[in-house]
């Protein structure tokens, strides 16, 4: 249910998407947890990309997998052999971010999500050794997905190890999931499109992640899934056991409503990305209240406010990476001020 996600126990919460600006993971971290770190705020292991190398979606990805390895050829990431520089650069990362939010959060007890590439991103971006990318082999699409579930429980394992008062949040992000859907993601050479993944295909390889990770976890693990790009696949999502959805609020459509109603009223949660992501354009200061008025406009869909609020976490359109460090430590401000105005809504 929805408030699985909450850091009190029910209501509105506040969280972020992942990414920040910047490479000071110390500063990134601290900046999570003050804006963060209290109710009704859900904070985050941070990602940072400017880092380089191993810190990108795809790398951050790719150090999680058991027995598969990566390095960068000139056209991205692609298979390899044995483990290489690039992919000891992206375990090193990750292990050094898991130590410094250790020793940020001693003695921290709440909720803590943590962010992974989902199998069919990664599978949309990896090419294999000798061909085209991942998504064209069937087979190697499973074995990478099989290879990833075990890789997340792991981490979610040694996140229990180091912050054992955490309540666990995890999110898979697939941005590139709708064009895998529609047979839109091009072929390593740029020249033609890869084939269509069935819907039931994509739905049943994310349940079985969800329910690997399920398997493996003491307690109760939340889902997230997100996809800031058009047409969310709500229904896929939710067919996968998805806790809650992430998403850009403003590429919301009509025509999307039925569906969002249906998956409140299921008590799947949206995490509601209504503040900017890049550094507002214009002169006048966005507000909570303004914020807040973004997520009601979802009345229109047949929900109570009361309704709406209880399903929401507020949170930025996307990752922060992009922003000054001034707008990333506003925009999470903003996401927990509304949040608290969400809570006194009737």
């Amino acid at each position: 249910m929805t408030q699985d996600l909450r850091a009190g126990g029910g209501g509105p919460s506040a969280s972020g998407i992942g990414s920040l600006p910047g490479s000071d993971m110390p500063a990134a971290i601290r900046l999570v947890f003050d804006g963060l770190g209290g109710a009704p705020g859900v904070p985050y292991l941070p990602e940072l990309p400017a880092r380089g190398v191993g810190a990108d979606l795809a790398g951050r990805g790719l150090a999680l997998l058991v027995d598969l390895v990566a390095e960068v050829a000139p056209s991205g990431w692609r298979v390899a052999d044995r483990p290489g520089r690039d992919h000891a650069r992206a375990l090193s990362h990750l292990r050094r971010d898991l130590d410094q939010l250790e020793e940020h959060t001693q003695g921290y007890e709440g909720p803590l999500k943590v962010q992974a590439v989902g199998p069919w991103t990664l599978a949309a971006t990896v090419e294999l050794k000798h061909g085209d990318k991942l998504l064209a082999d069937p087979g190697a699409c499973r074995e990478l997905a099989e290879s990833l579930s075990e890789g997340v429980a792991e981490h979610l394992a040694e996140l229990r190890r180091r912050v054992p008062g955490a309540r666990l949040v995890l999110q898979l992000d697939e941005p590139a999931l709708p064009g895998v859907l529609r047979g839109s993601v091009p072929t390593a050479s740029g020249f033609g499109k890869l084939r269509a993944v069935e819907e039931p295909v994509v739905r049943d390889t994310l349940r079985r992640l969800v329910e690997t990770i399920g398997e493996s976890a003491p307690e109760r693990v939340p889902v997230v899934f997100h996809c800031c790009a058009p047409d969310v696949p709500f229904a896929t999502f939710r067919g996968a056991g998805a806790a809650a959805v992430a998403l850009d609020w403003s590429l919301l459509t009509t025509r999307q409503d039925e569906t969002v109603a249906e998956l409140v009223e299921a008590g799947v949660g949206l995490y509601a990305g209504v503040v900017p992501s890049l550094d507002p354009a214009a002169k006048v200061p966005l507000r909570y209240q303004d914020v807040v008025d973004s997520v009601l406009a979802l009345r229109r869909v047949g929900l109570s406010a009361r309704q709406l609020a209880e399903a929401v976490t507020v949170t930025p359109a996307c990752g922060l990476a992009g922003a000054s460090p001034q707008w990333a430590g506003r925009a999470q401000r903003l996401c927990l001020d509304a949040a608290r105005a969400l809570a006194d809504v009737d």
